[in-house]
């Protein structure tokens, strides 16, 4: 289908589609000569995914973050959605008849208590929210979180010269191949610390660095040892992780 058809059928615009495929959220699996964008029956169900995740309240962000995940599921996640949906529905219900009642209150038909008042109305919670965030985003880097939490301050200052002289290694050989020999030790030189405050499969290795890059947060603060290190890092990771799980 064509970028047209597409935004007619989702009922969306295409400046919409552009900035997905500009963002990497949603690019077309074809692109015609001309620069015309073709989606797939495989870019219609993302494009099904990426809607309802933002009905549920989900930034683009997270949303890019979820989809890219290594751990991602079709099917896990339209049940996901369908759960949350459901309870959308009973809190919208329930809204609906609170402001009934309201209604009838303001007419000197009922009497309503103050708990009766805002019955429903929870706008700051969204535990499927946190299920996708764990099922398919930084559930390692929480666990990483907790651990190094329990480390002694001699420990903590110890890991913190390791991670910073590797990030200042990475740094160093930023325009270099990710498969060269140097960078592949390095790699695994920060797979290894990694593992030492975490559980870090190849697989959560890889989802890592990709957050490297997706999430403004990581950017901003490995960027700080040199200008492109989140990129060339997550690509490193990648290649490297991807590598191991072949030779596996």
């Amino acid at each position: 289908m064509n970028i047209k058809q597409v935004a007619d059928l989702a009922k969306i615009s295409v400046r919409t589609l552009h900035h997905y495929d500009e963002i990497g959220l949603l690019i077309p699996d074809h692109v015609t000569e001309s620069g015309y964008r073709q989606y797939s029956e495989n870019n219609l169900q993302t494009l099904q995914h990426i809607l309802f995740f933002k009905e549920l309240g989900f930034s683009l962000k997270e949303i890019r973050r979820i989809l890219h995940s290594p751990d991602f599921d079709t099917f896990e996640a339209l049940h996901l959605q369908r759960r949350s949906l459901l309870a959308k529905r009973e809190q919208l219900d329930k809204m609906i008849a609170t402001i009934d009642r309201t209604i009838a209150n303001v007419k000197g038909e009922n009497q309503m208590s103050i708990e009766e008042k805002f019955d429903g109305l929870q706008w700051d919670h969204n535990p499927y929210e946190q299920e996708a965030r764990e099922k398919w985003g930084d559930q390692a880097v929480d666990d990483s979180n907790q651990r190094i939490g329990k480390l002694s301050k001699e420990q903590k200052t110890e890991i913190e010269q390791q991670w910073q002289e590797i990030y200042t290694s990475f740094a160093a050989r930023i325009g270099t191949p990710v498969d060269s020999e140097e960078t592949m030790a390095l790699t695994k030189r920060w797979y290894e610390l990694l593992n030492q405050f975490g559980s870090y499969s190849y697989d959560a290795f890889i989802g890592l660095g990709q957050m490297y890059v997706l999430d403004e947060r990581f950017t901003k603060n490995i960027d700080r040892y040199g200008e492109g290190l989140a990129q060339y890092l997550s690509e490193a990771m990648a290649y490297w992780g991807e590598l191991q799980k072949k030779n596996a």
